[in-house]
Parts: structure tokens; C-alpha cells; sequence
């Protein structure tokens, strides 16, 4: 067998017309070596000169490459090699090599400049770009099989698949895109939105109605151009369900109140002629920022000139001007509604200047109100149970209302059609440092009848003791956040909301507890407490163990609560 290496001529600058030699070497030991060299046939076809004959070789297996005279007498024979074949139709084609039938793989060879081969599909690779391969591989066409390219598909306008998209299904797609929460300063928002209102028509109609259906307001440029449109484009107004004044300020803007009066961007005119073009509003939110803007016609407007109103807030307006035109707009209006069926949610948080007549003008006329704040107001007792046996209650707070009574809450909250089996969410706290509304006997005969469905109560400043614990442990079943301000509760107490399952042993020892617990409720003093706990609370001490649901205890202002007593309580997992 033969071996072929390429030797080049150390002492020799080899040049364009001086071809590498390679030389042929036997391998096999029992054979003399056999030294010839035979010239690259590309490098003798690029110098324009004619291809020399070799020299018949003895017990060479294999010639390298075909060498004979182009001339026409031989042509028959070239075209039947397909080596030959391919340089004569391409003179320039790179150079490639015939190894012998032993080939095994070339070693720290160098071609034409080129990187030493590593391995068989490294040398078939030695060419440049337009290499065609080994000699002996035909390139059958045939067996190429061609990849058909997809056609193009033409979409007309308004054709693509997105805007084939029911409208529902495409209003909830863009409402992802939506931002309610305005940024800080005068930064752009809501650019997605504007994006897609470029993109086609279908998506145009569809962001309209997403991106004017909740108006908020963080600053009076805002208002003012969304006023401005509203007026040219009038049907704009129409698609507003949402008007949120929430976030409505001038802190670091660089601006003062008394600026925001001077620009006259948004004035008691302006708001009245926004609230003409919103004809579906259904949910206004405004805030003390805007309090001296809200005359009576524009609270007139809002309560009894916009059927469609289903919530309002008026968190904070405690000024004189609203105050005065809160009045005017529900005592002295001859068109006042007598009833306002589709306002369900109510909040006059913080409006400390309405007067008690206002509460007892407009309560009667909520028939379906589900949320009612009226937190730090001037509520009285009598406007509290004039609120219709009609409405479902959900929401209630009636924290520090100093007009209003224990007694008369209690009998309201355990007694009356809207609240008794509805309530999810309750705040009766107080401040005990000046105002106490549930005594001892008011938490006695309210703790019992509180109904299975709320998971939030906050009894800060009531009077809670450790009696109260059976009912409050009832409660913690499906209570979440338990607020208990100032509860004079120990340690032991506290322990008891966490307490762990009780064991199969225990058994013989929760039936005496549940007769002791019995026995410590009757020691109230309280007959009616009694019987109703005889009613809520199951005697029996197979009754099965339901862990606790809280998730948030307040207990702010306990006297027994310090640092080196909360250690000691033990929270279940």
C-alpha cells in the first residue's frame, strides 16, 4: 500500500508556477520504499501551461489525478471521468485531491495555505467556498429534491387573523395593554394603546373604547386635553364608564393649589361640562384636591342627572363650598330622585362637614346600596336604620362616628334586613381615647349574632375581654383579618387563636372544657347572650377541630402585649 504526503522545497520560495510535490511512500514494511513525486494538476493548469505526462509508476494502486493532454483525440475519455470533466468546464476551479484506497485520514498537511486537515469531512473541506467535493463523488441532480416554498399568502385590509377576532375577545386582548396607575410627573402612559391606535382600523375601534372607557386624572393638563377631545369628538364621551380623580395632585409637580386656581385647567365649569359629555358614567371618583371645585350644580348633576351612576367618592371633601352644595344639591333639589336604584356604592370617608340632615336625605333613597363608607362623619343613629330592608350590605365602615351610639349599632348591625346576613367586611373601630361606642354589654350582645359570612371585622377600641374569647375564637374560623385595638386580652388568650388540633387523648378533657366554657359565659349576667350562644355554639365535644382562617390580628394598644411575652406565642403551621 501506498501513502502520499505533500513535501514542499525548504530552501525554495515556492512560487505561483513551483507546485507543491507529494510523495509517495510505501507502507508495507516487506516492500521497498518507492519515491515519486507527482505534480498537483491544478497548480500546472492555472500557470497557462501544458499538463505534463507523469511517469508510469510501478505499484501505484491509484493515480492522483488524470494528466493527459487536452486535447481534442482525448476527449471521449475525459468526458467519461468526472474529475476531468469539472476542470475543463471551470479552468478555475479549486484544487482536490484522490487519496489512495488505504486513506485513513491526512495529518498536518497543508494546502494551498489552508488549516492542517482533522479528520475525513475536514479535508473534503480544504477548498474555498465553491468547493466541489473528492474527485470520485458525481453530483446527481437528480437526488436533490427541490424544497417548495409556500406561496405567499396575500391579506387584504382588514383581513388578518387578529382583527378576524370576535370584538369581546379582542376588547380583553387590548385591556392588558391599558395602565391605570398614572406615572409621576408629566411622562407619557398608555403608549401600547396609542401604538394600536395606528395600526389598523378594526384595532383603532377597539383601543377607542379601551383607552377612553377609565379616564384618570393625575394632573389638570390630563383633564384639559381629554377635554378638549371629548368636545370635538362628542361620541368619545360616550365610551367613559370610569372618571378617577384619585390621583389627582400637584405635589412635585412644581405647582401650589393657588397655581392649579390660576391656570383655570379644572374649575367647577370644566368639570360640569365634562360630567354633560360622560352620558354612560358609571363610577366618578373625586377627592378633597378637587373640593372647592365641587359646587352644587356639579354634585346635582352627579346625584340626580346621571341615572347610570353606580359608585361615587367623595373621600376627603370636608370644605365649606362642598358642604353647602352637598346640602343644597339633596334637600333643596324639587327634582331629587325619591329613590336611587342604581347607586350601589357610597363613600363619604372623611367628609366631616356634612350635616346629620344630609345622611337622613340620602340614605332612605340608597334602595340597592352594597358599599357604605362613612367613615368620620356626622352620622346619626336614626339616618343609619332609615337605609331601606332592600339593600344588601357588603361593605360597612362606621369608624369614628361620634354621633352614633352602642346600642342603637348593635340593634342595626344584628337586626336589620340590609346588614344581618350580608356583611363581608365591617369597621366599627373607634378611638377610645375620646370616643367609646361598645361597652362590655354591647360586645357581649354583638360578638354572637356577627354572621358566618364576613372575613373582615375591625373592633378597635371596643371594650374585649377574656370572657369574649369563645366568640371570638368562632369568629377566627372564618374571619381573615380581625382587628382588636386596645382588647384587653393576655397572652394565654392570644395562644388560643393558634392553638394546635387536639389529640385522641384529649378527649375526655375537651368535654369538660366545653362545659367550663359554658359555664364561664353564663357568669355574664347576660340571659339573652345565653341563649343565643346555646343557638351558635355546638356542645357537643365531638364536634370536629376547623383551624384557624386568620391572617392579620391587630392587637394595637394591649396591655398585656410586650416584647418579651409576644415570644411565647406559638403560632400552629
Amino acid at each position: 500500500m501506498l501513502d502520499a504526503r505533500v513535501v514542499t522545497n525548504k530552501k525554495s520560495k515556492i512560487t505561483p508556477y513551483s507546485p507543491p510535490e507529494i510523495l509517495v511512500v510505501s507502507r508495507d514494511p516487506a516492500e521497498p520504499p518507492l519515491y515519486r513525486t507527482v505534480t498537483v494538476l491544478s497548480y500546472c493548469q492555472r500557470s497557462n501551461r501544458p499538463l505534463p505526462r507523469p511517469t508510469p509508476v510501478t505499484k501505484i494502486a491509484q493515480t492522483f489525478v488524470d494528466t493527459e493532454d487536452n486535447s481534442s483525440s482525448n476527449q471521449p475519455r475525459l468526458a467519461s471521468n468526472p474529475a476531468t470533466r469539472a476542470l475543463v468546464q471551470s479552468p478555475d476551479s479549486p484544487e482536490f485531491c484522490c487519496p489512495c484506497g488505504a486513506f485513513l485520514g491526512w495529518k498536518q498537511i497543508r494546502l494551498g495555505g489552508r488549516r492542517q486537515s482533522r479528520s475525513y469531512s475536514d479535508l473534503r473541506l480544504l477548498g474555498n467556498a465553491q468547493s466541489r467535493g473528492f474527485a470520485w463523488e458525481v453530483n446527481d441532480a437528480s437526488r436533490i429534491t427541490p424544497v417548495a416554498e409556500e406561496p405567499k399568502k396575500s391579506v387584504k385590509k382588514g383581513q388578518a387573523p387578529i382583527e378576524l377576532l370576535p370584538a369581546e375577545i379582542l376588547d380583553q386582548i387590548i385591556s392588558h395593554l391599558a395602565i391605570d396607575i398614572p406615572p409621576n410627573g408629566y411622562t407619557p402612559r398608555n403608549v401600547d394603546l396609542v401604538s394600536c391606535l395606528l395600526t389598523s382600523r378594526t384595532l383603532h375601534s377597539a383601543t377607542l373604547s379601551v383607552l377612553y372607557r377609565h379616564i384618570t386624572i393625575p394632573h389638570s393638563i390630563i383633564f384639559s386635553k381629554a377635554l378638549n377631545h371629548m368636545k370635538q369628538y362628542p361620541a368619545l364621551g360616550t365610551i367613559v364608564r370610569r372618571l378617577d380623580f384619585s390621583h389627582f395632585t400637584s405635589v412635585g409637580l412644581g405647582r401650589t393649589q393657588q397655581m392649579n386656581v390660576e391656570i383655570q385647567n379644572v374649575t367647577s365649569k370644566t368639570l360640569l361640562e365634562c360630567l354633560e359629555l360622560l352620558t354612560n358614567l358609571k363610577e366618578c371618583l373625586l377627592q378633597e384636591h378637587l373640593e372647592d371645585d365641587l359646587n352644587v350644580d356639579v354634585l346635582r348633576k352627579l346625584l340626580s342627572r346621571t341615572p347610570s351612576l353606580r359608585a361615587v367618592d367623595f373621600c376627603g371633601c370636608s370644605s365649606s363650598i362642598f358642604s353647602d352644595g352637598f346640602l343644597s344639591a339633596v334637600t333643596e333639589d324639587p327634582d331629587f330622585p325619591a329613590t336611587l336604584p342604581s347607586l350601589r356604592r357610597v363613600s363619604l370617608h372623611e367628609c366631616s362637614g356634612l350635616v346629620p340632615p344630609v345622611f337622613e336625605t340620602l340614605l332612605p333613597r340608597l334602595v340597592n346600596v352594597t358599599h357604605l363608607d362613612v367613615c368620620h362623619t356626622q352620622i346619626t343613629n336614626s339616618a343609619l336604620m332609615s337605609i331601606p330592608h332592600s339593600a344588601r350590605i357588603t361593605h360597612l365602615n362606621i369608624s369614628r362616628c361620634t354621633k352614633l351610639t352602642g346600642p342603637e349599632v348593635v340593634k342595626f348591625l344584628t337586626t336589620h334586613p340590609a346588614v344581618r346576613e350580608s356583611l363581608v367586611y365591617l369597621n366599627v373601630m373607634t378611638d377610645s381615647s375620646r370616643h367609646q361606642l361598645l361597652d362590655e354589654t354591647d360586645v357581649d350582645n354583638l360578638l354572637p349574632y356577627l354572621t358566618s359570612t364576613l372575613r373582615s371585622v375591625n373592633l378597635g377600641g371596643a371594650k374585649i375581654r377574656s370572657s369574649n374569647m369563645p366568640s371570638l375564637l368562632r369568629l377566627s374560623k372564618h374571619v381573615e383579618e380581625l382587628g382588636l385595638d386596645s382588647a384587653n386580652l393576655t397572652i394565654s388568650d392570644i395562644n388560643l387563636f393558634f392553638a394546635l388540633p387536639p389529640s385522641d387523648s384529649d378527649s375526655d378533657s375537651g368535654s369538660n372544657a366545653t362545659t367550663t366554657t359554658t359555664t364561664s359565659t353564663s357568669t355574664n349576667g347576660n340571659t339573652t347572650g345565653n341563649a343565643n350562644n346555646t343557638n351558635h355554639e355546638d356542645p357537643s365535644p365531638y364536634r370536629v377541630w376547623v383551624p384557624s382562617q386568620l391572617c392579620y390580628l391587630d392587637l394595637t394598644k394591649n396591655p398585656h402585649s410586650v416584647f418579651s411575652s409576644l415570644s411565647t406565642v406559638r403560632l400552629s403551621t
